[in-house]
């Protein structure tokens, strides 16, 4: 008896299976990550930092072409070896103290965007699931990485746009 109800199920699953077919989405998170209002103003706010630290680095940068110069007349001059020796050892340190700067400012400027945007790219998620449970889909791919695209797979992305506000 056992033996045929297993025979009954396996052979009535695969049928059941084929009977639904399975609702697909597609949606192009690059296309809706560029256009959200809140990814302008968080690149705004980068480039205010980015342009603040340009310009803090701007007369390290001046002090350097300047010791470079000196050098360069010093050793056209034919100035003592210590001198020159002297000189080419402030500017290595002031060389090393930019390097240091601009690396820090390089780390921050990521932090920060990383900071930025972190909430926006789980706005875009949340939208992208909330779609996806409102419309029953079984899955949503990335549209970037379908290779092929069938007649029963939808594009949301306007979906997605819609349900974050955007036109």
């Amino acid at each position: 008896m056992f033996k045929k109800i297993l025979l009954a199920v396996l052979v009535a699953a695969p049928m059941c299976l084929s009977a639904q077919t399975l609702k697909l989405g597609t949606v192009n998170p690059t296309e809706v990550f560029n256009v959200m209002p809140d990814v302008a103003t968080a690149n705004n706010t980068l480039k205010g930092v980015q342009e603040k630290y340009e310009a803090q680095a701007k007369p390290l940068q001046e002090e350097l072409q300047k010791k470079q110069a000196e050098i360069e007349s010093l050793a056209k001059n034919k100035a003592p070896e210590a001198t020159l020796e002297a000189k080419q050892k402030e500017f290595e340190d002031l060389y090393t103290r930019y390097q240091t700067f601009m690396q820090t400012a390089q780390q921050d400027i990521q932090k920060q965007q990383e900071t930025l945007l972190a909430p926006i790219q789980q706005k875009l998620v949340n939208a992208i699931q909330a779609v996806g449970a409102e419309g029953g889909y079984a899955g949503i791919i990335d549209a970037n990485t379908l290779l092929y695209k069938g007649d029963n797979i939808e594009d949301i992305t306007a979906k997605v746009k819609a349900k974050l506000g955007i036109k």
